[in-house]
């Protein structure tokens, strides 16, 4: 009787295992089932991955929608900018831009990013 137990229990905690490994690897981790804790850590590992060039696309693919996003059309040149959250500053439950990372983007390609960036492009 004990070895059937002791097989039986065995057996549950190798189904276990095999279970927590296969939702860990196979799971996708995607940016809008996060909290906004675990979103913060995700976009500064993710923007530190970006390259200048880089299509709007290639970086919606990789950080998911943004958070806040303004546009503008400027001569023939069309500007975005995308926020990304980033840092917590206050706890009142609404996301700023002062807790995002803004990404700039010319006719799709990103070309800067960062505050000072944004900064320079407020300016211009």
């Amino acid at each position: 009787m004990n070895s059937k137990v002791i097989r039986l229990i065995f057996f549950g905690a190798a189904a276990y295992v095999v279970f927590v490994f296969m939702v860990i690897t196979l799971y996708p981790d995607k940016p809008e089932n996060m909290d906004w804790k675990d979103r913060e850590e995700y976009n500064k590992v993710q923007i530190t991955k970006l390259s200048l060039g880089a299509t709007r696309e290639e970086v919606l693919a990789l950080l998911g929608s943004p958070d806040i996003t303004e546009a503008k059309m400027d001569s023939e040149t069309s500007i975005q900018v995308m926020f990304y959250r980033t840092q917590h500053v206050r706890a009142d439950g609404l996301t700023t831009q002062d807790e995002c990372t803004p990404l700039l983007f010319e006719d799709d390609l990103l070309v800067a990013w960062g505050d000072g960036a944004y900064q320079s492009y407020l300016k211009s």
